[in-house]
């Protein structure tokens, strides 16, 4: 087969996988919108997001504690894991040394590769005391199962991503770079934080998208941790119950229950739309930024 032929040949079936991939994410969609059909058709989009009560042998389903519960966990260990990370991944790139970084490396791919139940138990063993001890410290009172606890193990779980992927994206910057702006006189941290990252900001912001949608959607670990409590959280010492744990905890239970399935089918739909929107909105920000930094 000649040389040109086998070209069209391999971009056609890459173009063929990529559609795939496309067709897959809109078949889940619709899938999850069929199942949570009845649902929607008998209580209505408003009350579904907007209703605070859940108690499905009534027929009500508000999702609005479940999807505030995720909010607040997810957005915690965001906060709690992006300077973090960030501050990490600089030193590996621009000051620690190679023997270092070496050693650094493969510690990041086994936290990686540690399962979610294995975060769960350390949580409940030794985060949840801390926190429950913080809070008799602000005179709160706390079982530990909180928004805390789960933000603060959701963090340490996606540390190991965040740092990975903003570490290499750093170290694609070229030297030459480094080297123009040192030769100006400018210091090595003004290097780093007006050349350095600003050449790897795109990168960045993708390493922080990997680290929300994992963050977002994680299950077992949170479950185990986050006391799911199906109310409003009002401060980090109060339970939570997100919409994963929701999930995992009830289906396959009371699907006697009419329109149950439907409705834990509808908080699955509101991760995907929810991710789905993130994603979308960081896409547009990455092209915002390309275009403005080129």
């Amino acid at each position: 087969m000649p040389r040109q032929w086998r070209d069209r040949l391999a971009a056609l079936m890459m173009k063929g996988l990529a559609l795939a991939c496309v067709a897959l994410a809109l078949s889940i969609s619709i899938a999850l919108l069929a199942k949570s059909w009845p649902v929607l058709s008998a209580c209505g989009l408003r009350q579904l997001l907007l209703g605070s009560s859940w108690h499905p042998r009534q027929g009500a389903f508000g999702c609005y504690p479940f999807l505030i519960g995720t909010l607040w966990v997810s957005g915690l260990a965001m906060a709690l894991s992006i300077p973090i990370c960030l501050l990490c991944a600089l030193y590996l790139s621009e000051h620690a040394r190679s023997r270092l970084r070496a050693a650094a490396k493969p510690m990041l791919d086994l936290l990686a590769g540690i399962p979610s139940v294995v975060f769960g138990l350390w949580g409940m063993l030794a985060v949840v005391p801390v926190v429950r001890w913080l809070g008799w410290r602000a005179g709160v009172a706390t079982t530990g199962y909180s928004v805390l606890a789960g933000g603060v193990v959701l963090a340490i779980m996606v540390f190991p991503i965040i740092i990975s992927v903003a570490e290499e994206v750093l170290r694609k910057v070229p030297l030459e770079a480094r080297e123009a702006s040192l030769a100006l006189g400018a210091t090595r941290w003004q290097t780093t934080k007006h050349v350095v990252v600003r050449a790897a900001l795109p990168g960045i912001i993708a390493a922080i998208i990997l680290g929300f949608t994992r963050a977002f959607g994680e299950t077992m670990a949170v479950l185990m941790v986050v006391g799911n409590v199906a109310r409003l959280p009002r401060s980090l010492f109060d339970p939570a119950y997100p919409l994963p744990a929701l999930i995992a905890n009830n289906y396959g239970e009371m699907m006697s229950v009419p329109r149950y399935d439907a409705a834990l089918m509808f908080a699955a739909l509101m991760l995907l739309a929810v991710v789905l929107g993130f994603n979308i909105m960081a896409a547009l920000v990455l092209r915002a930024l390309e275009r403005r930094l080129a």
